[in-house]
């Protein structure tokens, strides 16, 4: 696999509402310690949407990890100013991240139209990847359902990977089994 789509909720289905909200962190670790696999496998690229949520803070992660790896970020926004109508402090963190990313390029070029450009969105990521990686539960599927949906009717044969409920705990413990007053 050389470039792996991530997505998932956006903050606000995840009931955060802080960038320094304590589960941001448990979210991004999971996020990275799945690239890294992937990495050390051949991925050369990641792309996302940039939606809010687990996608910016997964071009986050992405940046980070390019200090250790040889690793590319890209963001392809449904449209043009997909930002507009969010807080002030993740319309900064998202100009910032579109000015430090490997490729940037909005799928269609001027504002929100409809929703077909979401649909189209999430075919186009279909078709442009090798596979995807998703934060998502499967009983509270939330947005990221519809290109979940769509994914899996695109191809049957479209790999999707999940970051789970389960996996999140999992690496709660492991941070907290990581902490030396934990053994104390």
């Amino acid at each position: 696999m050389k470039v792996l789509h991530v997505t998932g909720y956006k903050s606000l289905e995840l009931g955060i509402f802080k960038e320094n909200d304590p589960k941001v962190h448990i979210i991004k670790t999971a996020i990275e310690k799945r690239i890294k696999q992937f990495i050390e496998e051949g991925l050369e690229w990641v792309i996302v949407s940039g939606q809010m949520g687990v996608e910016l803070w997964t071009a986050e992660v992405v940046l980070d990890l390019k200090e250790e790896y040889d690793i590319n970020l890209a963001v392809f926004p449904a449209f043009e100013n997909q930002d507009k109508r969010w807080p002030k402090g993740l319309q900064e963190k998202y100009q910032e991240i579109i000015m430090v990313a490997d490729f940037y390029k909005p799928i269609y070029i001027g504002d929100y139209k409809g929703p077909y450009q979401f649909r189209a969105k999430n075919q186009w990521f279909v078709e442009k990847s090798d596979a995807s990686l998703i934060l998502m539960d499967e009983e509270f599927p939330g947005s990221v359902k519809y290109f979940y949906d769509a994914a899996k009717k695109i191809s049957e044969d479209y790999p999707i990977y999940l970051i789970t409920p389960l996996d999140l705990d999992d690496i709660v413990e492991e941070l907290r089994m990581s902490d030396p007053d934990y053994w104390s």
